[in-house]
């Protein structure tokens, strides 16, 4: 009797330790279904960070949506004077800052020690979100357009108590370099002359928000200067508010080509909406890099703690510089030609790839610099739609791990109906 009692004992230690793998694989199978269809905590991707509810419509039990004051696009002076104030902080994370996942990339990388050259309106050095972080060229350090500083703003704006809105890189240096004429109008010569100095200064990236019609032998230069000064170029592909025009009987217009973004070792940005689109009748440019946030976007202006929106391809070339001057920080071993090479090589794959600053900090292996890039006379398709791939995944995910749980819970069953057949034998 006792070697039957031993022998059951043994045999049902035996099942359970069978079952046990089983019980492994179905849980591997559970998971897999939860990561598939979305649930619980930890799914969803690599962009984890807060997403805003978005703003509601004003009724009887809803707040009053958040109105902010716009930065003006047209680089020409205002007629009523400088940029007002902004009297409202916006207390969510902005929808451009979480679709970016800057939570996690900042995890990683701050800017520190990194100086990126902002060629605008001027930076203001009254900016709270800047202050301590901006030198000037010449009268740079005042920005009555305000543009120039929303745009170091996302560069590299320090969060604001109470606020949502935070910088890409928050501990990056800014360097104020004027691109306009006296005038207040967009000038070549000036921002050729403000590359050249940004260089010589140590900028290790150089944010350019003008573009024009066409090139000069000074920008040229200023350009090659640059890059023998192992600076990273990083321009808006067109203007903010470019001039429409149309290709004839109601077709698309040809893509355009604009200078500093057009020639070869400059990194080319494009702005795209929340969607992931970019805005309708915006410009085409003949070759785009990268596409980053560009329409609705929330940043700072150049006095007080309010926030303001903005718009157009310098405010995508911003999270762009911005991105870069991560990379430069977390990566000081890179050149510039490998910053560039390595954004675009991580970005997420669209018809123009859209910015990745987790994805460039996290990536390893191999060289950046043979990453692939577009050649500079190829157009760019900018309206081709894109199918999600997603969905087609997660159904693939859902009916493998079913047939998974199926199998392990048919052959759990099979080895529990044996062993009570063996423990019945024994008794």
């Amino acid at each position: 009797m006792a070697s039957r009692t031993a022998y059951r004992v043994t045999a049902r230690t035996g099942g359970r330790a069978t079952v046990r793998p089983l019980r492994a694989v179905l849980a591997g199978a559970l998971v897999l279904l939860t990561a598939a269809t979305g649930y619980g905590a930890g799914a969803g991707s690599a962009h984890a960070d807060p997403v805003p509810t978005p703003l509601p419509s004003a009724d009887a039990t809803a707040p009053p949506a958040i109105r902010l004051p716009v930065i003006p696009s047209r680089f020409e002076p205002l007629s009523d004077g400088c940029v007002r104030p902004s009297a409202t902080v916006v207390p969510q994370v902005p929808w451009a800052e979480s679709s970016l996942g800057l939570g996690r990339a900042r995890q990683l990388a701050s800017g520190a020690g990194v100086t990126v050259a902002v060629v605008d309106s001027g930076v203001s050095r009254k900016a709270p979100a800047l202050a301590g972080r901006v030198t000037a060229a010449g009268a740079a350090g005042a920005d009555c357009l305000g543009h120039g500083t929303f745009v170091a703003g996302l560069i590299a704006a320090a969060p604001a108590p109470g606020g949502g809105f935070g910088g890409v890189a928050p501990d990056a240096c800014v360097l104020a370099v004027r691109g306009l004429a006296a005038d207040g109008t967009p000038d070549e010569a000036a921002v050729a002359a403000g590359i050249r100095a940004a260089a010589d200064a140590g900028a290790q990236v150089i944010d350019v928000s003008l573009a024009f019609p066409r090139s000069t032998r000074a920008l040229d230069d200023a350009l090659r200067h640059a890059a023998a000064k192992d600076a990273l170029v990083v321009a808006a592909a067109t203007p903010d508010d470019p001039p429409r025009t149309t290709g004839g009987d109601g077709e698309e217009p040809p893509p355009v080509a604009m200078w500093p973004a057009a020639r070869s070792g400059v990194l080319s940005v494009v702005d795209v909406d929340v969607l992931g689109d970019r805005p309708e009748d915006a410009a085409r440019p003949v070759r785009a890099d990268l596409a980053a946030p560009g329409v609705g976007v929330t940043g700072i202006g150049p006095s007080g703690r309010g926030n303001y929106l903005g718009n157009g391809p310098s405010v995508a070339a911003a999270f762009t510089a911005g991105a870069a001057a991560l990379l430069r920080s977390y990566r000081p071993d890179l050149t510039a030609p490998e910053v560039a090479a390595r954004l675009t090589a991580s970005a997420y794959p669209a018809p123009v790839p859209r910015l990745d600053p987790f994805a460039a900090l996290s990536a390893s292996g191999g060289s950046p610099a043979s990453a692939a890039r577009p050649s500079a006379g190829s157009a760019i398709s900018l309206h081709v739609p894109r199918e999600d791939p997603a969905p087609g995944r997660r159904a693939t995910l859902i009916t493998c791990a079913a047939l998974l749980i199926a199998l392990v819970l048919g052959a759990a069953s099979l080895l529990r109906r044996r062993t009570r057949a063996a423990t019945a034998r024994e008794v």
